[in-house]
């Protein structure tokens, strides 16, 4: 491995905690390569030479763009948001019903179909939930992703990966060579670029949090630093959804078990959390 590609993994895993392997260098290099090629830089040295001055935040948005995963696809896995629907909703309601406030965040959120995904579901709900206030807050690191997001606009292939016929006719409207979700379903999640090494508190506390399919890249000293803070933005009695192949053992400090099958419960500091087969 060259010391200019071990640098360079050094800094995006101090800036945004994702961690790739030394077998990954081809495959970082070659999404970089346009990127570097367009700023006038001859290598990867030259490239982390800028992100250690810092001078460039062009650059360096471009190249941690280049090098996030944004892997996703409406209802992805699709039990989770079952379990959602069928389980964790009607508990909050419960829960809740003296302040009828719920408040969702979709962490590493990538181009928006899984908070789609979320207010669709709530909006399947709408009979149960009148006069209740909701927000949706999706973030994510990847600005480039959050303009797809933010658009709501997405291919055949994209709505094909996860939404029915039926979904997709209510939800959504034919735009030129794309599918639109509709505008009141768009309104209803807020989009905004968040890191998720960042300090929490700005956010204020959930109800629910998703976040999924990101600790896996994560080094495990970065994950239990971001599992406790994900423990201090749930509201008591919330609930966090981690990916399916996600290890729930760094979770212990913060969690508490309650049932075998990967339910995890407790305060604000250990929330419960609906683990998925």
């Amino acid at each position: 491995m060259s010391l200019a590609f071990a640098r360079f993994r050094r800094q995006i895993a101090a800036s945004t905690g994702i961690a790739f392997g030394a077998d990954k260098r081809y495959l970082v290099e070659s999404r970089l390569a346009p990127i570097m090629r367009a700023h006038g830089l001859s290598g990867l040295a030259e490239l982390a030479d800028a992100f250690e001055r810092g001078d460039n935040p062009a650059l360096i948005r471009e190249a941690t763009d280049a090098v996030t995963t944004n892997e996703t696809m409406f209802f992805r896995d699709r039990t989770p948001f079952e379990n959602f629907r069928t389980q964790v909703l009607p508990s909050l309601i419960l829960s809740r019903a003296k302040e009828r406030r719920l408040r969702f965040w979709c962490a590493a959120c990538s181009t928006g179909q899984e908070a789609y995904s979320l207010a669709m579901t709530l909006d399947q709900e709408a009979t149960t939930l009148r006069g209740w206030s909701l927000e949706i807050l999706a973030t994510d690191l990847s600005t480039a992703a959050l303009e797809t997001a933010r658009s709501g606009a997405y291919s055949q292939f994209e709505v094909q990966r996860g939404l029915s016929t039926n979904m997709l006719l209510r939800y959504f409207h034919r735009k030129d060579d794309s599918w639109r979700i509709n505008e009141h379903m768009r309104a209803r999640v807020g989009f905004r670029t968040f890191n998720l090494l960042s300090d929490y508190t700005e956010l204020g506390v959930f109800d629910v949090i998703f976040c999924r399919n990101v600790l896996m890249y994560f080094e495990p000293e970065t994950k239990r630093s971001v599992l406790a803070r994900l423990a201090g933005a749930l509201n008591e009695g919330g609930y966090l959804f981690l990916g399916a192949t996600e290890s729930a053992s760094e979770a212990c400090a913060y969690f508490s078990q309650t049932t075998p099958d990967g339910v995890w419960r407790g305060g604000r500091h250990a929330p419960l959390q609906l683990r998925l087969a």
